[in-house]
């Protein structure tokens, strides 16, 4: 399953958006985003969020296909 060809289009942007997410917390010298000062206006983590949403729910509303 780590084939590029069997990941979806949200799997693949879920990815992305977690490189960019390390990639700030290196530049910043954090282990993670709760001890950043912009941890509840960050863009970046808000993009995050829903790409992980989105990785769950395929992209639909009104719950998760677990």
């Amino acid at each position: 399953m780590h084939n590029e060809e069997q990941k979806d289009k949200f799997e693949i942007f879920l990815e992305e958006m977690l490189q960019k997410l390390h990639t700030c917390q290196e530049q910043k010298a954090l282990k993670g985003c709760s001890n950043c000062e912009a941890f509840f206006g960050c863009e970046l983590r808000q993009e995050y969020v829903k790409a992980v949403y989105n990785s769950m729910s395929k992209g639909d509303t009104g719950g998760f296909e677990f």
